[in-house]
């Protein structure tokens, strides 16, 4: 189908228009002109893989993504191998969506350092790589903003993603820029053309930071409504070579709680007005 003009590289997370089904959230994709899908697991189990892989090949949109592997940290041995183990099935179903890149929340743990941690991270890493590259499916660091350093991520900003990246130094680990985690960072536009000049920009999130946030985790806004200086951020993602999708993730109770159509609809607006 004809794309309409400006929304080539849009792309939404099933998580933004969490209220729907995976076929829903397809079917209202394509109808609003959107070219490109970022899955979660959580849509893909409740329709189940193998209709999943079937809804997403008939459709018109590109699976850019699947979401979320990682969690890699734990002051446990078989905790750490319960993880590596969780990420190889993730790697199965991502390759099985026919997603390209595994999206990957790194994690932390409380009960050890930080440095732990992302020791620990990188061990995670380089043990599934070799299975990612025999899938042909990427894996993204994607670094979380540090409130979230207690449980969700021991890498906290761009600079830590790439030298974990740069370390690795595989063609199929990367980094993902969000922009909810990184625009506070004053290295941030040095990080993404490092990140980008290395080969190793492989997506970019966008929504917004609303004021005041009333929820760190479920109160992102649409593009517009907040302070991210979402056109200068992407300049700085297209100066450093990124050509890929423009992913809408929004975690949002307030506009869950809305008629996703017209939700949908806003999206599509915001994106070409304020992105």
């Amino acid at each position: 189908m004809d794309r309409n003009p400006g929304l080539e590289k849009l792309c939404l997370h099933t998580i933004t228009t969490r209220p729907w089904s995976l076929d829903e959230a397809v079917d209202a994709y394509c109808a609003n002109g959107v070219s490109g899908i970022s899955v979660w697991q959580d849509a893909a189990l409740k329709t189940g893989l193998s209709q999943a892989a079937k809804i997403l090949s008939a459709s018109d949109l590109s699976v850019v993504s699947y979401v979320r592997g990682g969690f890699f940290p734990h002051p446990s041995d078989i905790q750490r191998q319960k993880a590596i183990d969780h990420n190889r099935k993730m790697l199965d179903e991502a390759a099985l969506l026919g997603a390209p890149l595994l999206v990957m929340v790194c994690g932390a743990s409380p009960d050890q350092s930080l440095a732990t941690s992302r020791d620990q991270i990188l061990t995670g890493l380089e043990s599934i790589l070799p299975y990612a590259e025999s899938l042909g499916v990427r894996l993204g660091i994607e670094p979380l903003h540090p409130m979230y350093a207690d449980t969700r991520s021991a890498i906290c900003n761009l600079q830590t993603a790439n030298d974990i990246a740069e370390k690795l130094a595989h063609p199929d680990c990367g980094v993902v820029v969000d922009v909810y985690h990184l625009w506070w960072d004053p290295q941030v536009e040095i990080e993404i053309i490092r990140c980008g000049q290395a080969g190793n920009l492989f997506a970019y999130h966008i929504c917004d930071w609303k004021v005041p946030t009333v929820d760190m985790l479920n109160d992102r806004g649409l593009m517009g409504e907040g302070c991210i200086p979402l056109k200068q951020i992407r300049g700085w993602i297209e100066k450093a070579g990124f050509q890929g999708f423009h992913e809408v993730e929004i975690f949002s109770e307030h506009h869950w709680n809305r008629d996703q159509h017209e939700f949908l609809r806003d999206i599509v607006r915001a994106y070409q007005d304020h992105s």
